[in-house]
């Protein structure tokens, strides 16, 4: 039984891929959770997740309904927690017909949480951010970027990327205005990969399921970073906890720079049979982007034709310690796990 004076922890978007590994850490490490849900009806959804980990304890989580379009119950939410780690956010798998459907919300719900976390008293929020927030709408760039750096909304970016990068800077201006005693870190993770334990996944991890089911040849040229979401998940406790981590930005990155057919190979080693039909060769840029006029899911996907998205690791690794797994343990351990769910339950 958990302690009930154990600190109180609020997570944001409890169903999502990323918030799971969270909970999944913090529950193993004896903290109380407090979760968010658009609707209570995954409740039961979220448990199996988090039994599927491997935690079967559950008395030390709780639910509570709210969106990040509305402000209620966030002051409940808030109400007693110790820290706050806000990873609730617009998905890129949806099509949006305005970029404006994907940006509010994000804006406007980081603000909620940081108001209600304030006015509760909280220590510390933790903000999961991304990659998109620092390195996208630089052609030109060369070298790893850092978390100095930020991407250039007036570029022609994906809605996510840009909805990414306005709602972390907003979260910055709000602590230096009105913050208070309020302290904020953030994380921005490159491509997720790792255990998949339910049907909420990242996009990357959709990626790998593509490349499985698909007979598809062909992937996009596209070179990323990849990160493993039980390290993401580490680094955003660390950034709750070390005093060295308020006010700091934290990319979570292996630092590994892979394009989708060094990924298509990873499966082919650790798969076996089961990625018999990964792709084998890479679509020259022209056919990307031309099937982007008219599909729209492939538009974020254009945008980041021939750009240097490697990053560095070492603020991380040097500051908290972090030390991430190799993006091949991370690519491998989603494509096992998609498997696992492409084929359904054994009989």
């Amino acid at each position: 039984m958990p302690d009930n004076n154990n600190p109180l922890v609020l997570v944001t978007g409890g169903s999502g891929f990323i918030a799971v590994h969270i909970i999944l850490k913090l529950l193993e490490q004896g903290y109380l959770v407090r979760t968010t849900l658009r609707t209570m009806s995954r409740q039961d959804e979220v448990k199996g997740m988090l039994r599927s980990g491997g935690v079967h304890q559950l008395e030390g989580l709780s639910f509570i309904e709210a969106d990040l379009s509305s402000d209620t119950n966030w002051e409940a939410a808030a109400e007693g927690a110790d820290y706050v780690i806000h990873v609730a956010s617009p998905t890129p798998n949806k099509v949006y017909k305005h970029e404006d459907e994907m940006i509010r919300p994000a804006r406007e719900g980081v603000l909620r949480v940081l108001r209600a976390a304030r006015d509760a008293g909280v220590k510390r929020v933790v903000l999961t951010s991304a990659f998109g927030a620092i390195g996208v709408g630089h052609k030109h760039h060369k070298g790893p970027y850092t978390e100095k750096d930020w991407s250039n909304t007036d570029a022609d970016i994906h809605p996510y990327q840009k909805s990414k990068t306005i709602a972390e800077k907003a979260a910055w201006e709000f602590i230096r205005r009105e913050g208070n005693r309020l302290e904020l870190a953030t994380v921005n993770p490159v491509g997720v990969m790792g255990p998949i334990l339910g049907n909420d996944y990242s996009h990357s991890n959709g990626s790998v399921r593509q490349m499985l089911e698909s007979n598809q040849k062909y992937v996009p040229k596209i070179y990323s970073d990849y990160v493993d979401v039980r390290d993401v998940a580490d680094l955003h406790i660390l950034a709750m906890l070390r005093p060295e981590a308020n006010g700091e930005r934290f990319i979570a990155s292996s630092a590994e720079n892979l394009s989708m057919l060094d990924i298509a190979a990873i499966l082919r080693k650790h798969l076996g049979e089961d990625a018999k039909n990964v792709p084998k060769a890479e679509f020259p840029n022209f056919i990307v982007r031309a099937i982007a006029v008219v599909n729209p899911k492939l538009r974020m996907v254009a945008s980041l034709l021939g750009q240097d998205m490697s990053t560095s690791n070492q603020k991380a690794r040097q500051l908290l310690g972090w030390t991430p797994r190799p993006a091949e343990e991370a690519i491998a351990a989603t494509g096992k796990s998609m498997i696992d769910i492409i084929k359904g339950p054994s009989v």
